[in-house]
């Protein structure tokens, strides 16, 4: 009867989510691997932790008897908000079975072959659960009301799109540009040195990441074979870095930034995911609720942010609207900003 195998098969189910939980609950932000070499992941948040810069200004002077300074700190709060999210996924464990086992399962011992197949079936839903929150790692807006990943967290991109509209990312602060002329196979280089030139000098001096569309990154290979008759932009493993940068800034091009119209400059610190993974709020569990499938219920805890707004840590570039004529952007990148 499949109604006695699956009661077979909650057992094994029900085992493997609870000794492989904090696995499972790690998958899904480990496979967002495409980021995460490039972004920082805070653990042990649930719902809001602040975060922030300070700033001084202490400075050597010429010695005399009264030089007490100070009293010159700023400081710049901004709150990594993280969302539970929580799935109930009703699947039918002996067709993922029949699939696991016809991908070679089938090759050990019985008790080995069933606990294989409870694990990738495990994995698999956590797998596809990771891949849609990475899809919408910059494009995502909160809505209490929604039914998918796009719905539990405001992107980066949303958020960035806040604080254009807040005023707290503008030319006048020194961390954003405008861009008037499309990015194109033919103008790339031009217009992304002339860009990342308008961004603070602190921020140029470091080691910088520019997270951008993969398409941005076609076309400045496109224009950089054009204009150096073409000579390879990469040699060997070497980073894929804008011209006259001195190396120091590296593009990262990203599935999740398809279709985005910024281009973010910042460094790994800056760029935050707030997770939990520590809380026994987070939980992966199985139940039966109908004879012939199983569902896997989840809780987690989710959200990014830029830590800081900052000219010298953030520098927002919009691209060009479509149909827009020539020129390299507009805005100065020298201010001090919030």
């Amino acid at each position: 009867m499949p109604g006695k195998v699956i009661s077979t098969q909650l057992e094994d189910y029900q085992k493997a989510a609870k000794k492989w939980r904090k696995e499972f609950l790690a998958m899904l932000v480990i496979g967002i691997d495409e980021i995460l070499p490039y972004v920082t992941v805070r653990t042990g948040i649930r719902y809001a932790e602040t975060v922030g810069t300070l700033s001084m200004n202490a400075q050597f002077q010429p010695y005399k008897s009264n030089i007490k300074t100070g009293k010159d700190a700023s400081l710049a709060f901004r709150e990594l908000k993280t969302y539970m999210g929580a799935i109930d996924y009703e699947f039918e464990p002996n067709s993922a079975a029949t699939l696991i086992i016809g991908q070679g399962a089938d090759t050990k011992g019985e008790g080995q072959k069933n606990a294989d197949i409870v694990s990738k079936c495990l994995t698999e839903i956590c797998k596809t659960l990771s891949e849609n929150l990475n899809n919408v790692l910059w494009s995502a807006v909160r809505n209490a009301n929604g039914t998918t990943s796009a719905d539990l967290f405001d992107g980066w991109d949303t958020i960035t799109a806040k604080e254009i509209a807040a005023g707290n990312i503008a030319a006048a602060k020194g961390n954003y540009l405008k861009l008037d002329e499309e990015i194109t196979s033919e103008n790339a280089v031009d217009v992304l040195k002339a860009a990342y030139r308008k961004a603070h000098e602190i921020l140029k001096g470091r080691k910088t990441l520019l997270y951008v569309p993969r398409s941005i990154v076609e076309k400045y290979e496109d224009a950089y074979s054009v204009l150096h008759n073409a000579t390879p932009w990469v040699q060997g493993f070497e980073q894929k870095v804008i011209e006259g940068s001195e190396g120091k800034c590296q593009f990262v091009s990203l599935t999740s930034k398809a279709g985005s119209k910024y281009l973010h400059l910042s460094v790994k610190e800056n760029m935050l995911i707030g997770v939990d993974q520590m809380s026994d709020m987070e939980d992966v569990v199985i139940q039966q609720f109908s004879a012939f499938t199983l569902e896997f219920i989840a809780t987690m805890f989710f959200g990014v942010e830029f830590e800081s707004i900052d000219p010298r840590r953030l520098f927002v570039i919009e691209l060009a609207d479509e149909g827009s004529g020539s020129g390299s952007g507009s805005g100065s990148g020298s201010g001090s900003g919030n």
